[in-house]
């Protein structure tokens, strides 16, 4: 079968605007979390608080140079990509990014062979490249998720074995120091890299934040503003880090039950995303001159293009329907 660069630019067109609309919205999604922060910050002393007087002069710094509205987007764009580095660390990524890339790479090579080789059609051999070459980053981001949640669930034991140093008669220090040596990873690596850091000359206060930078955790946060506010005005620490576990770990029980509540509503959304596909291809087997009006007419193009931009935005509203914040 030709390959018609009609066809193939406006598929490729598509699937550049699904993917550019998924990755805005990955990337605006993290970009709320950081107003929490600077109010952590701000508390801590860390940051000092933001004056009307200074947002209104910062507006006008902005619009005098020509930033306007698109300023956020390209600041938040920019943080994603110089912390590129930071994103493989928080993964635990067994592989460098030059391997990662050429992973990638290969992948999709090898989606365009299965594509010639099971006969698909031949607007649909990016499909097959892109969705193969997407498959690594789809793993590193569990990975990265997947440590995440265990570091969570491990945090309570942590900030109780801390308190429970405290009251021993240990100092702060010694505490991260046996979090670090009794707790697995990935909470005693992280609590060990803060005590190495704090030995070598940092800041405790310096090094809880670079911890929490690597573990973008709200009840770390919690932690280690804490940990600044107590250096500062003094008080019990250990009655703090007791309470900050016991809300921890009361979160934990009712994510459980929302968890359990949200899990038909989850498996729906599964359900809903994959079905098209299905029977895209079921159809595609069964009559492949009837599937191909898709890619031979103009209407065909202009729905394939709307299901694409449709699945997507389905994704996001399912996804926003089951993720209740606990």
């Amino acid at each position: 079968m030709s390959l018609d660069p009609v066809i193939l630019i406006s598929l490729s067109a598509f699937l550049a605007v699904g993917a550019l609309a998924t990755a805005l919205f990955v990337i605006f999604g993290a970009v709320g979390d950081s107003n929490l922060e600077d109010r952590l910050q701000a508390l801590a002393g860390q940051k000092p608080p933001d004056e009307p007087e200074n947002r209104g002069l910062m507006k006008e710094d902005l619009m005098a140079a020509g930033a306007g509205v698109f300023s956020g987007a390209s600041n938040a764009i920019s943080r994603r990509f110089s912390n590129l580095g930071l994103y493989f660390q928080q993964a635990d990524s067994p592989i460098s990014f030059e391997q990662f890339l050429g992973i990638s790479v290969l992948a999709g090579l090898l989606g365009v062979a299965a594509a010639m080789i099971a006969k698909a059609p031949a607007p649909l051999y990016p499909v097959a490249a892109i969705v193969l070459a997407v498959l690594p980053m789809i793993w590193l981001s569990w990975r990265r998720k997947s440590r995440f949640n265990a570091f969570a669930k491990r945090l309570p034991e942590a900030l109780e074995l801390i308190a429970r140093a405290l009251r021993s008669g240990h100092s702060l220090n010694s505490g991260l120091n046996m979090v670090a040596e009794e707790m697995p990873a990935p909470v005693g690596t992280e609590f060990g890299i803060a005590f190495e850091e704090q030995n070598l000359g940092v800041p405790v206060e310096q090094a809880l934040k670079n911890m929490v930078k690597r573990m973008p955790n709200l009840d770390l946060k919690f932690f280690a503003t804490a940990v600044a506010i107590q250096r500062q005005t003094g008080g019990d620490l250990a009655e703090i880090l007791d309470k900050i576990s016991y809300v921890v770990r009361e979160r934990f029980k009712i994510l459980g039950a929302v968890q359990a509540l949200t899990g038909e509503g989850r498996l729906s959304g599964v359900v809903l995303m994959a079905m098209p596909i299905a029977i895209f291809f079921a159809v595609y087997y069964l009559n492949q001159d009837y599937v191909m009006l898709l890619f031979t007419t103009e209407i065909g193009k202009k729905m394939i293009g709307g299901a694409i931009v449709m699945q997507i935005l389905g994704a996001i509203v399912i996804r926003k329907i089951i993720d209740i914040k606990v």
